[in-house]
């Protein structure tokens, strides 16, 4: 099978995922880095019309959008499923990608991790405490709401990893690095103990904002 390249920044979650989702498949790829300034420019902007990252490309094929390049990667390589057989608990793993999406990373992460992480450590900015604190009620009810999905099984989706674990670990770990997840992360024990066993795993470890700044520099 032709190699898979992902085209995406060291540290971005989303590049994360996709990452860690080849590594759980032991599969061959290259990452090949996007400069932070250079989403919106050629040639970049000719493989994402947005100017955002992960893309991927596989034998001539280019996939945007971070769930329909994990979804493509568990059919193109099935061993071992990242979805799970029951439509019940697929479904579940289809709404905990959304809350992902939509309501982790919009509104949350994108403003936490963005201020406390990002912004020092690739710009040199200074964090904004007032939008960190008008971030933290929807931060509240989303790591609320994720740690009662989960519940007591240890994955999203049942006893297994699926592809919602592989989406949601980046960034609850990314928010993990703010003073933020100490409040957050108080009363959902369920939720920083999974944490703990998804960067436990080797897929994970391969792909820490470290990992992937030293491929992207022998790229």
């Amino acid at each position: 099978m032709s190699e898979f390249i992902v085209y995406s920044i060291p540290g971005s979650p989303f590049g994360r995922a996709v990452l860690a989702t080849l590594e759980e498949k032991g599969a061959s790829y290259r990452f090949s880095p996007v400069a932070l300034g250079t989403l919106r420019n050629e040639p970049h902007i000719s493989r994402h019309p947005f100017g955002r990252v992960p893309v991927l490309e596989h034998d001539g094929f280019m996939l945007y959008e971070s769930q329909a390049i994990l979804r493509y990667l568990d059919r193109m390589l099935p061993t071992p499923p990242l979805t799970p057989s029951d439509p019940k608990a697929t479904a579940r793993m289809d709404q905990a990608m959304n809350v992902n999406d939509w309501y982790l990373f919009q509104g949350v992460n994108n403003v936490i991790g963005f201020h406390r992480v990002v912004g020092p450590r690739l710009m040199g900015l200074t964090p904004d405490e007032s939008a960190i604190a008008a971030a933290m009620p929807k931060a509240h009810a989303v790591c609320n709401e994720l740690a009662r999905l989960l519940g007591p099984q240890p994955y999203f989706a049942g006893e297994a990893v699926t592809l919602a674990d592989m989406l949601l670990a980046p960034q609850l770990d990314f928010l993990s690095q703010t003073p933020e997840w100490a409040p957050l992360s108080a009363g959902n024990r369920n939720l920083v103990h999974w944490l703990e066993r998804m960067n436990a795993r080797p897929s994970l470890k391969a792909t820490t904002w470290e990992r992937v700044a030293d491929k992207a520099q022998a790229a």
